[in-house]
């Protein structure tokens, strides 16, 4: 499996765009269906396996390769999803045990600098998201799919968001950054 340093390719802005968001923004329907949030649900569940797939191999080197200029290396993009989805996995919480709870955000960008998320070893974040993921799927599986109207308040974004919404987020976000991850691999 070969690896392309991105820094020292040419990309244009189209480049530079497709690269930031692979597999596009997330775009949510208009109504979220529940056989949508079950599939949701079990993209869910094998995410974690599928980093622990795609990232066992990797060496030190490999790991340190920027998935785009000025973007992170692939070991801070895999920090940065265990860190991102401890938080949803807290928002999930907050939202079903109360009403209309305000969410904290947090500086991402900071937090992928911080020296475990840029030299810290992948495995613990690995181990972090097979817990984190096998806790929130078995949750999600026992709810009840009217809860998944529930509401937050996201105060970065000031406006509300829908449990059902932030499934679908996290769902999404896991693939987004696999895509970078594999983006780096030729």
């Amino acid at each position: 499996m070969g690896f392309k340093n991105v820094k020292e390719d040419y990309v244009n802005m189209q480049d530079l765009e497709k690269l930031r968001y692979p597999i596009g923004e997330y775009n949510p329907p208009k109504i979220i269906a529940e056989t949508q949030l079950r599939e949701w649900i079990d993209e869910l569940s094998v995410f974690p396996q599928e980093i622990a797939n795609i990232s066992a191999d990797l060496s030190e080197e490999q790991l340190e390769v920027n998935y785009r200029p000025g973007g992170w290396t692939v070991r801070q993009v895999i920090h940065h999803l265990a860190d991102s989805h401890i938080n949803a996995y807290t928002r999930v919480h907050l939202t079903l045990t109360e009403d209309r709870p305000e969410v904290r955000p947090y500086d991402e960008v900071k937090w992928a600098e911080l020296p475990d998320a840029k030299t810290g070893d992948i495995k613990l974040s690995i181990a972090v998201l097979k817990a984190i993921h096998e806790r929130l799927v078995s949750l999600l599986k026992t709810v009840k799919f009217i809860d998944f109207e529930r509401k937050y308040y996201h105060p970065a974004a000031k406006q509300e968001f829908t449990l059902g919404y932030l499934v679908g987020n996290y769902a999404w976000h896991g693939k987004h950054h696999l895509a970078h991850i594999k983006s780096t691999l030729t």
